[in-house]
């Protein structure tokens, strides 16, 4: 029997969000339905609300969460009801080329829930990545579920299902941080603050914050940042090239997605060192570079998806690290908040004022 709940619509581009009843189906082949006890809000919910992804309205906002199973529908395996997962949008396929060839974390193919929710007249929605967690109940492909320790709190916990999990990614995963290198990271949001938070996992010596908000520097620091470079008061890559022995990072992240962030990445890094975009740009930015600047400095341009992440790997390991202690998961929680506040944390998080806004259920 379907069931009824709440969550956060947005029904047209550029308007404020709207609670209305969403009608979640009873889980199909291969699906779950989840009760939803923590939902971040990520600004690729923004993005969704503003047009920037595409143009599927309306939308079930929300996707960075964690839960517990209440449903599963036929042949699921590798979750039961009762389970504490966090949700994430990488669903591998294990048959995909990239599957095939060994890289399920680039999975081409990942799968999302056959079914779709609806408002009560029937419109269908477009779950945000696939997932639409604003909502008290949702459905999703039982791949989405990653089970972990139930005894992080999901506040914490459904961080990693994106944004916490992109920065951390940029840099162990695509970045490939080693232990004694340098990083300089570009814009310290959820996600950058978050590759700060792994390259110091990593071991990095040497971890430079770049940003225009002093506010945010003094987040870094508490995540792990060793130097800090306010970019309005100062030329970020020769601040960079002077913490780092005149010759630049070994890996420069930029956590910003904008053309003249990312040119200030590829000039802060070392010969041979590698940059990588993990920021989101909009699809009207280009990027222009020498062509001898980009083969003679040699080293890698990577883009990151999702901080290159194996969900089934990275959740359950950063949550261990985070009940030893290790991984400073609460750190990025700036507020607890009410599924109605959603449009005010929008608010927040484009001032600049929170790091992250949780909607707690």
């Amino acid at each position: 029997m379907p069931y009824e709940v709440r969550g956060v619509v947005a029904r047209a581009k550029g308007q404020p969000v709207s609670i209305e009843t969403i009608v979640v189906p009873d889980p199909g082949p291969g699906e779950a339905v989840v009760d939803v006890q923590a939902c971040g809000v990520c600004h690729t919910d923004l993005h969704y609300r503003e047009g920037g992804i595409n143009d599927d309205f309306p939308f079930l906002l929300g996707h960075e969460a964690a839960g517990v199973v209440s449903a599963v529908g036929e042949g699921v395996t590798n979750v039961a009801v009762g389970d504490y997962v966090i949700l994430n949008w990488r669903a591998v396929c294990g048959q995909c080329r990239a599957c095939l060839k060994g890289e399920p974390q680039y999975c081409f193919n990942t799968h999302n829930a056959a079914q779709k929710m609806t408002l009560l007249d029937g419109t269908v929605l477009s779950p945000a990545l696939g997932i639409g967690a604003f909502v008290e109940k949702t459905l999703v492909h039982s791949g989405q579920c990653t089970k972990v320790d139930p005894a992080a709190p999901p506040t914490a916990a459904g961080l990693l299902g994106c944004g916490v999990m992109a920065g951390v990614g940029a840099a162990i995963n695509t970045g490939a941080v080693k232990r004694g290198e340098s990083v300089a990271v570009f814009g310290c949001g959820g996600v950058g603050d978050a590759a700060i938070a792994g390259a110091k996992l990593a071991g990095a010596t040497t971890i430079v914050a770049v940003d225009i908000d002093d506010r945010k520097l003094e987040w870094a620091r508490k995540l792990g940042a060793t130097h800090t470079v306010n970019s309005t008061n100062e030329d970020a890559v020769e601040a960079v090239k002077a913490l780092t022995g005149g010759f630049g990072a070994d890996v420069a992240i930029d956590a910003v997605g904008h053309p003249k962030v990312f040119e200030q990445a590829f000039y802060a890094r070392d010969l041979a060192g590698r940059v990588v975009m993990v920021g989101v740009p909009t699809p009207d930015m280009k990027v222009e570079l020498p062509a001898i600047e980009i083969f003679g400095r040699g080293g890698a341009i990577k883009s990151s998806w999702y901080g290159d992440c194996l969900p089934s790997r990275d959740f359950p390991m950063l949550i261990d690290l985070y009940l030893q202690g290790r991984f400073p998961l609460d750190e990025f929680v700036s507020e607890t908040i009410a599924l109605k506040d959603v449009e005010e944390a929008f608010e927040k998080m484009h001032r600049g004022e929170v790091l992250r806004s949780v909607v707690v259920f």
